[in-house]
């Protein structure tokens, strides 16, 4: 739901009555993962995807259903052998859907509404559902902020909300959408009932460390995957929002006195694209030891060389210079700007999602790799 919190905060901005779907669960080889969402309106104004065209217009009719009777409902819809035309996935997966209709009447509005400004407002906040368990509590929301206080409830036990809580907050701080199963009663033992956790939070950060054409084109690389771009160089002349217009923000400042004192996490990727020792070598030095999802240096295979020869001298140890992604990127034969950013990010989503970064064709890996969060993505698993 979260994932298309913009429209939806729009739609509770002008007090529109919709319903949202939701993906809770999936399985084998389905093309949406847990969050992922559609919403149709009063007026059927449909807007998101839960499966990239497959059960749509199901899943349209489910929302109208739940706008009319005011009951959220989970719908499971797979692949059928005996009909291939029958509403289903023909990928051959399987998707739980979780359908809340959030009208003006709805206890979980309120909730919701505050959610969906939080999302859309880059607010980082996780919102809890329960999509299996007792009938009378499906339908409600617990919104979690970073600092642990909620807000709304779940119904039932007095313990649930505040288990529910801590489960929501540690996928939040994670940055993880998923399921997990807690007791009725709010203990771990109890009868259990499963919660769908959706995480918002602020867009992962790519650094860029080189003003250069190549940074260009992966800055506008990077926009699209979602990323929040920093350019960072020494040097005042090419470090410009002329050269730079799609860039968050532009630093000039040497790169390793920038990284020194920016913040970054574990989605954090930082993109090397200086080729200069006098830059490479003291900025390598701090990034390979920082927590972050991705380093990568671009260079020639001498360049590489001589730089891996030079961050042993300062005392980089083997292990963390097998951190380092250099050359940068992929095999793709890149020639341009344009293909070696291309050549970059496919590089940075396979480290991302564990992919092999090999040709599909012929190949026997799956098509979705789910890196991290590959518990929470399928099917009775515990995220």
């Amino acid at each position: 739901m979260l994932d298309i919190a913009e429209e939806l905060n729009r739609w509770v901005e002008q007090g529109r009555d919709f319903a949202v779907a939701t993906v809770v669960a999936v399985g084998g080889s389905a093309p949406r993962q847990p969050g992922a969402a559609m919403a149709v309106d009063s007026d059927g104004t449909a807007i998101g995807s839960v499966s990239g065209g497959c059960v749509e217009g199901a899943v349209y009719d489910l929302c109208q259903q739940a706008l009319e009777d005011g009951e959220s409902v989970v719908e499971r819809f797979g692949y059928s052998d005996e009909d291939a035309f029958a509403v289903g996935l023909t990928c051959g997966g399987i998707i739980d859907i979780l359908v809340t209709p959030v009208r003006a009447d709805s206890s979980a509005r309120p909730v919701l509404a505050t959610a969906l400004a939080a999302s859309a407002a880059g607010e980082a906040a996780a919102v809890a559902r329960i999509t299996s368990g007792p009938a009378d509590l499906m339908g409600r929301a617990l919104l979690v902020r970073t600092e642990g206080a909620y807000e709304g409830g779940l119904g039932g036990h007095p313990e649930l909300d505040r288990t529910a809580a801590e489960e929501a907050r540690a996928m939040l701080d994670a940055g993880r959408t998923g399921t997990v199963e807690i007791g009725e009663d709010g203990s771990r033992c109890g009868q259990p009932i499963t919660l769908l956790v959706e995480s918002s939070v602020p867009p992962p950060r790519m650094i860029v460390f080189g003003a250069i054409d190549f940074a260009s084109a992966l800055v506008r690389m990077g926009k699209f995957l979602g990323y929040r771009v920093t350019v960072c160089d020494a040097r005042p002349v090419f470090a410009t929002k002329t050269r730079f217009p799609d860039a968050d923000e532009i630093v000039v400042e040497w790169p390793h006195k920038y990284l020194e004192g920016t913040e970054v996490d574990g989605r954090t990727v930082l993109c090397v694209l200086t080729h200069d020792a006098k830059f490479d070598v003291p900025l390598l030095e701090i990034a390979l030891r920082l927590p972050v999802a991705y380093v990568g240096a671009m260079g020639s295979r001498r360049t590489h060389e001589d730089r891996n020869k030079r961050l042993r001298e300062v005392g980089v140890t083997e292990l963390e210079l097998t951190r380092l992604r250099s050359p940068i990127g992929l095999d793709l034969g890149a020639r341009t700007p344009e293909e070696t950013a291309l050549s970059i990010a496919s590089e940075i989503v396979a480290n991302r999602r564990g992919g092999s970064g090999v040709s599909l064709m012929g190949a026997h890996t799956p098509i979705h790799h789910d890196g991290s969060r590959k518990a929470a993505g399928h099917i009775g698993s515990v995220a």
